[in-house]
């Protein structure tokens, strides 16, 4: 892992995606990428390398599943937070109902807004709404982040 990033970098990083087209499976700028695939690849521009690369997946894994593969994968690379103590460069998951795993992630880009993508549309900085906030399930930022 290379020097220690920024919460500003981390944003700045995560802005060069706007605009890519939904992709499942995609972790590539401009061409395509799915919500994995925009903090794969942010994790990409901020340390080079991925530390993992995750095995094919469905649309529907996570209710396939039931287990909570995003959450664990995350737990392997990110540093947990409490949810609800997330700052601008955090890494966010959400479960879509209480009772079933976390499939979606976004990343903090200010106190009220997060960038995610979403099947059907593309990259997008949208409101940080009280709908995403009770979805909200696990939070994590990024190794040796600094301020």
């Amino acid at each position: 892992m290379s020097a220690k990033v920024s919460r500003v970098g981390i944003v700045e990083a995560a802005r060069l995606w706007l605009g890519t087209p939904y992709h499942h499976q995609a972790s590539l700028r401009g061409v395509g990428c799915d919500c994995l695939g925009l903090v794969r690849g942010v994790w990409r521009d901020l340390y080079g390398d991925e530390p993992e690369i995750p095995p094919p997946y469905s649309l529907g894994w996570a209710e396939s599943l039931g287990v909570e593969t995003l959450a664990e994968a995350a737990l392997r690379h990110l540093l947990p937070i409490v949810p609800g103590l997330e700052r601008p460069g955090d890494v966010l998951l959400f479960r879509w109902r209480a009772h079933l795993p976390a499939k979606h992630c976004a990343i903090l880009t200010a106190p009220d807004a997060i960038m995610h993508a979403h099947d059907g549309a593309q990259v997008s900085e949208v409101a940080f709404s009280p709908w995403w906030r009770r979805h909200l399930s696990h939070a994590f930022t990024f190794p040796e982040v600094i301020d």
